[in-house]
């Protein structure tokens, strides 16, 4: 099977990054204490929820039913805004977030609205599976292969992949098979810093395919933080952001393209939600035909836009060619009226009118014939006799 021959190959030794650090290698255990950084439950409300205009997208659709795997550090199911999620795990550790970014990840992907909490996902109606491949901030490419496979496996639609890496034979194979089996792969362009020297592409990225995701500010503009070296579709809030974290709280002042790769994910979803015959190619294109457009190095098609996403008429989608002229029917198909004889009728007129002079004519005789034998034709002369 396709699955079996990848995970074959997959070489646990080489080291992944996952919310874009260094490439350090790490075991893949569960730490001794779960405690990730701490949280709060007052939060305001960010940014790039109020950019991307959710409420109005709702009206349309909220994705209903479309599996979303997120393939990250595992997921805290007992938030209130991420119940019901499916959790797996490929580390042997257990799928609970004991590291946070995971949890962040999936709740801008589809985190449910609840009542006084100033944040929701993109699409709260998503079917949400989180597929843990890493135990905190490094992970090895083997697990997350695995964990691709995984995600396909479980029938995903749509899989953020929030997370860079050099480019692997393995990872190639495991993002060329999702693509096949008509899946929306979702991934980071990555982060850099000064410190970092020159950038260098991230992979999954900037694999044939797969849908890119740079990060902006406030201002539409790419940040600085994100990568613009990784071919890039479109560009996401991922500046200055409240995420939902582990043991029921949040966090703010996130930052990343980890994050922006989630919002484009949940606009995946939307999109697959809306227009369920869309392969995965298609809702690439839409969302990137609909961004806000482009503003320099690093941006692919400008930020993205989901109202639009759901909403756009594409000609090439929706509008059916016109139906072929139909062929012009034959000369004899139609019965015409034949021309007027006005020969005949010239000729009925006379005979008409000729028949009429004859009848008077007779009517005369009978009239005349007779008086005139009882005078022997001769002149009438008046009568004098009174």
């Amino acid at each position: 099977m396709v699955i079996g021959r990848i995970l074959a190959a997959v070489s646990l030794l080489t080291v992944v990054t996952a919310p874009a650090a260094p490439a350090v290698a790490s075991a893949a255990a569960e730490p001794e204490k779960c405690a990730p950084e701490r949280g709060t439950v007052k939060i305001a409300e960010s940014w790039g929820q109020k950019r991307l205009n959710l409420p109005d997208v709702w009206r349309l659709t909220k994705g209903f039913g479309v599996p979303v795997a997120v393939i990250d550090s595992g997921l805290d199911t007992t938030h209130p805004q991420l119940r019901g999620a499916r959790a797996e795990d490929v580390t042997g550790t257990g799928p609970r977030d004991c590291y946070g970014h995971g949890t962040a990840v999936a709740g801008i992907i589809a985190a449910v609205p609840r009542d006084r909490v100033l944040f929701s996902g993109v699409a709260p109606e998503a079917k949400l599976i989180s597929v843990k491949y890493t135990t905190g901030r490094e992970g090895q490419v083997g697990m997350l292969v695995q964990a691709i496979a995984k995600a396909v496996e479980l029938g995903a639609k749509v899989i953020n992949v929030s997370t860079q890496a050099a480019d692997q034979p393995d990872l190639s194979n495991a993002i060329a098979y999702a693509l096949s089996k008509d899946v929306v792969v979702v991934a980071a362009a990555g982060n850099v810093s000064k410190e970092d020297g020159s950038p260098v592409p991230a992979y999954p990225a900037s694999y044939p395919g797969v849908l890119s995701v740079g990060s902006a500010g406030p201002d539409g503009r790419r940040a600085d933080s994100s990568n613009s070296i990784t071919p890039v579709t479109v560009l996401a809030p991922g500046t200055d952001l409240t995420v939902p974290w582990p043991f029921q709280v949040y966090v703010e002042k996130r930052e990343g393209t980890s994050f922006a790769t989630a919002y484009v994910s949940g606009v995946a979803a939307l999109v697959r939600s809306r227009y369920p015959d869309l392969t995965q190619a298609e809702v690439v294109r839409r969302i990137e035909l609909t961004a806000d457009g482009r503003s320099g190095t690093g941006t692919g098609k400008g930020l993205v836009n989901p109202l639009q996403a759901v909403s756009a008429i594409l000609p090439s989608e929706t509008v059916a060619l016109a139906p072929p002229a139909p062929a012009p029917l034959p000369a004899d198909a139609i019965r015409h009226a034949p021309p007027e004889d006005t020969l005949s009728v010239s000729v009925a007129t006379w005979i008409a009118l000729l028949s009429l002079a004859a009848v008077v004519l007779v009517t005369l005789g009978s009239v005349t014939i007779p008086a005139g034998r009882r005078r022997r034709w001769q002149p009438g002369t008046p009568d004098n006799r009174s």
